[in-house]
């Protein structure tokens, strides 16, 4: 920690699917002036995502589920087109993402690059997600994805241009922030 920061105390709050700790802290401001805060921090682990696209035929893999969050918050059908993620676990970051993209989408990509990791909800969330993107061919397709059913886990894999991609982001369709990341990266780098 930093030397002007000190955690005072942490409270489980919750700790049934992940845990929600209340968290109180003194801060030094600059001016030598000390503030205690508290503030409730969920901690889901961290995560991994994953573009899969195809230079041949200038396409990318995306995916499609029910994410209840953003059915509560006024998605009207809960589904969510996105790129390939997991939660680390007890992985590092590229087991995990190789093995989430062939759960979720069934490519099995051997070369894949980390492009950048981020903070997605720092305000409250503790989750790292580690970026990267990944060449796929037909060739690679090793089951029809879907994800894992003991997960319950009903995931739609879904092919489509990096153009058509980045018109559902401007019609709404699109509205995952890693997703949307990704998309951005992959036009500014020119990868299909």
């Amino acid at each position: 920690m930093v030397k002007n920061v000190q955690i005072l105390q942490s409270e489980i709050l919750c700790n049934n699917w992940y845990t929600l700790r209340k968290i109180t802290y003194e801060f030094n401001k600059p001016d030598g002036s000390k503030h205690t805060h508290a503030r409730e921090v969920y901690d889901r682990g961290n995560g991994a995502t994953i573009l899969l696209y195809n230079t041949e035929n200038k396409t990318i893999i995306l995916t499609q589920q029910f994410r209840l969050p953003t059915y509560v918050n006024g998605n009207k059908d809960g589904m969510l087109i996105e790129a390939c993620a997991g939660l680390l676990e007890k992985d590092n970051p590229e087991a995990c993402i190789k093995k989430e993209t062939e759960e979720e989408t069934g490519y099995q990509v051997k070369d894949l690059r980390k492009i950048f990791e981020a903070y997605m909800s720092p305000g409250s969330v503790t989750e790292i997600l580690y970026f990267f993107v990944a060449e796929y061919s037909k060739a690679m397709k090793v089951t029809e994805g879907g994800g894992l059913e003991h997960e319950q886990e009903n995931i739609e894999v879904l092919e489509m241009t990096l153009d058509k991609a980045f018109d559902m982001i401007q019609t709404g369709e699109i509205k995952d922030g890693k997703t949307i990341m990704l998309l951005q990266y992959a036009k500014l780098n020119n990868l299909v």
